[in-house]
């Protein structure tokens, strides 16, 4: 499950923290701190200045530097007792350390400018890609690395951190709606919109059955009148979880069906109204008119579009239309375990202002999980 997105992210830390260390260990190399060419010697012959330009005489030389300063600085009650030479060559080799590789903006951009073309080859939205791409550099340029392992931490936090921002839209918690809904005697009405063949169907039957498992009773309104078979499908799914269906005949009134279902749920004291709705292209105009008209009659407490996560930017302009035209609460993405790319899960949500509340991950009436950003960020970084 977005194997594409994981290894783009994985693959963007490796090259930044290769090519920041690479080029730190290649100035280190140019201009070290202790070596310097030294001048020829004559056979036989000594000088001064020679002896000084030796390893050991740079190091007696700094060493003296430092420890007269330090003298001269510190009271003669405070002062420190002579340190050994292994101390000595420790501080040495430590001094090369003070001087830390500073990332700038033209060590990463190449990188976060192939990351970007990357996520768009993984359908992820151009706003999103663009605000990943900003939030890392943004969090990048100007830190200061010690070590190797730094710039590849440094990284990771910094990919976590922008898609942590990304989804972080505030949620709605079905669970905590549906014990308010048990406990004020008036059903949890949740009205469910998309185009065809997104698997709306299954994925009502999927909810009814996670509300089941839960200790909910739901009732199912059978509201696509407009498409063949439909009645007959949502019937079949109905049956087979132990589901009441409120049907009415092909071509009659949505909103009819939709508001005996109501009714119904009020009368039996059921908790749950689940409403299909025709699936119908976003361009349809007199089907979304249908649509605002059982929002009108029903007033639903949770609209949810349902998307297919393998269409990838399709899924982000169908949900913008749908969210324009009846103000979408939530989204489910159906068929997420067979989605590599991962585009859609990381885009809509934050496209539309939304949270994703479910995805669907398989065939069976159980196969389906409440989404948690915390976890789509560790399943990509």
């Amino acid at each position: 499950m977005f194997e594409s997105l994981k290894k783009k992210f994985n693959s963007t830390v490796g090259k930044i923290s290769d090519k920041i260390s690479s080029e730190d260990e290649e100035a280190n190399e140019e201009t070290p701190l202790e070596e310097k060419p030294q001048e020829k010697e004559e056979p036989g012959k000594t000088d001064e200045s020679t002896e000084e330009k030796t390893e050991g005489g740079v190091r007696e030389k700094i060493s003296g530097i430092f420890s007269r300063e330090k003298k001269e600085d510190t009271p003669e009650s405070e002062e420190k007792p002579d340190e050994t030479p292994a101390e000595e060559e420790e501080k040495s080799g430590m001094f090369s350390l003070v001087t830390k590789k500073t990332i700038s903006e033209k060590d990463i951009n190449d990188i976060l400018f192939e990351l970007e073309m990357a996520l768009l080859e993984s359908d992820v939205a151009l706003e999103v890609a663009e605000k990943i791409i900003n939030s890392v550099k943004e969090d990048l340029v100007g830190k200061k690395i010690k070590r190797r392992g730094d710039v590849a931490e440094f990284t990771r936090d910094a990919l976590k951190k922008s898609i942590s921002e990304i989804l972080g839209v505030e949620t709605r918690d079905l669970k905590e709606m549906a014990q308010n809904a048990k406990k004020s005697s008036e059903p949890l009405k949740i009205m469910f919109v998309g185009v065809n063949g997104t698997g709306k169907t299954t994925t009502i039957a999927k909810i009814a059955t996670y509300f089941i498992d839960e200790g909910y009773t739901p009732v199912i309104a059978a509201a696509d009148t407009f498409r063949a078979g439909a009645i007959e499908q949502i019937g079949h799914h109905a049956e087979n979880i132990g589901v009441k269906l409120i049907r009415h005949k092909k071509g009659a009134d949505p909103a009819a069906v939709a508001y005996d279902a109501v009714e119904h749920a009020r009368a039996k004291g059921k908790e749950i109204v689940l409403i299909d709705t025709a699936g119908r292209m976003q361009t349809n105009v007199n089907l979304m008119d249908e649509m605002k008209k059982i929002k009108r009659v029903v007033k639903p407490d949770v609209i949810i579009y349902v998307g297919d996560s393998l269409t990838g930017n399709d899924a982000v302009e169908q949900a913008m239309k749908f969210n324009e035209a009846v103000g979408v609460d939530g989204i489910i993405l159906t068929k997420a375990d067979a989605d590599a790319k991962g585009g859609a899960a990381l885009s809509i949500g934050y496209v539309i202002s939304k949270p994703i509340l479910f995805l669907g991950v398989g065939q069976s009436y159980e196969d389906i999980m409440e989404f948690k950003s915390e976890w789509m960020v560790e399943q990509l970084i």
